[in-house]
C-alpha cells in the first residue's frame, strides 16, 4: 500500500492550503485516514482524523481551522488548512489504517509528506 499525499506549498499567515492524499495497491478497506505534522525539531504531531462512516476529530490546535473530508470511493483524503499561523509550519503526513485483501489485520502505512510553509 503506497500512499501519496500533495497540496502542500508556502503561504502568508491567515492563507489556506488544502492537501491531499491517496492511498493505493492492495486495499480491501480503509478503516482510518489521518493527518500529522511534523515540525522542525518536534515530534510528530497528530492533526486530524476521518473514520470510514465519516466521523472526524481534531486536535486542539486544529479545531475550527482545519476540515479533514474523505473520498472512500477514491481511497483519498484531504485536509483544508484556513487561517494558517506560522506554527502550522512543518511537513504534512498522512496516514492510512489498511486491510489488504487476504490479511485479517488493519496495518497502518504512511505517506512521504507535503512541506506546508507558513510565513511572512
Amino acid at each position: 500500500v503506497q500512499l501519496q499525499a500533495s497540496g502542500g506549498g508556502s503561504v502568508q499567515p491567515g492563507g489556506s492550503l488544502r492537501l491531499s492524499c491517496k492511498a493505493s495497491g492492495n486495499i480491501e478497506s480503509i478503516n482510518v485516514m489521518a493527518w500529522y505534522r511534523q515540525a522542525p525539531g518536534n515530534q510528530r504531531e497528530w492533526i486530524a482524523h476521518i473514520r470510514n462512516d465519516g466521523t472526524t476529530k481534531y486536535a486542539d490546535s486544529s479545531w475550527g481551522r482545519f476540515t479533514i473530508s474523505a473520498e472512500n470511493a477514491k481511497n483519498t483524503v484531504y485536509l483544508q488548512m484556513n487561517n494558517l499561523k506560522p506554527e502550522d509550519t512543518g511537513v504534512y503526513v498522512c496516514s492510512a489504517d489498511v486491510r489488504s485483501i487476504g490479511d485479517t489485520l488493519n496495518r497502518r502505512y504512511w505517506g512521504q509528506g507535503t512541506l506546508v510553509t507558513v510565513s511572512s
